[in-house]
């Protein structure tokens, strides 16, 4: 499996690229110390299937974008390896989050479950959301409740389920504040009408 390291930490990038060397089973393709336009070329020549990274290349108010920034460049597994303690919301923009004190052992299993949850769920990457999926995520936003939005827009608890899981494949965000974030950053929502 071929593997990007994206960290300002040379440390960090030397002893991760060598755990996966020894490893075997993966192979450090590349290794980028911050993003940039040749970073973003890397990505398209590469085709890494993992892309390991420091948070802390984003700055703190972009930390709930990640997915969405990557899959203009890819449909690689995105893994965490922080050089800081994450924030819970933050950890759910990526498919695995790697320890500092983990295991080579547990390292592998992390990345092959990254792996296996990208293939699960493809992204409809580059699709913009529709207007009915744009109501439906300011309602979801403002902490309206299936059955609650379902009565708004007469149709039913299934459909509002199938629009919001479009919506979380299209945006590649699956937390309600990641999506509510989501909306105040695309003028989706008022910023005075969330509570």
């Amino acid at each position: 499996m071929k593997v990007l390291l994206i960290m300002p930490s040379k440390v960090m990038a030397k002893g991760m690229e060598g755990i996966l060397n020894d490893l075997g089973e993966f192979s450090v393709e590349g290794c980028l110390s911050e993003l940039s336009m040749h970073g973003e070329l890397m990505f398209k020549n590469i085709r890494a299937d993992i892309i390991i990274l420091d948070p802390v290349i984003f700055g703190h108010s972009s930390r709930l974008s990640v997915k969405q920034y990557f899959s203009r460049f890819t449909d690689a597994a995105l893994v965490a390896f922080p050089s800081y303690c994450l924030e819970e919301d933050s950890m759910e923009q990526y498919d695995s989050v790697i320890n500092v004190y983990d295991s080579p052992a547990s390292i592998v299993r992390k990345l092959r479950k990254a792996l296996k949850s990208t293939a699960a769920t493809p992204h409809q990457d580059g699709k913009e959301l529709t207007s009915r999926e744009k109501e439906i995520l300011v309602c979801v936003a403002k902490g309206m409740l299936n059955k609650e939005i379902a009565d708004k827009f007469n149709i039913s608890i299934h459909t509002v389920i199938t629009h919001r899981k479009n919506i979380s494949g299209k945006t590649g965000i699956k937390s309600i504040a990641g999506l509510t974030v989501y909306a105040l950053l695309n003028n989706l929502l008022d910023p005075e009408s969330v509570e």
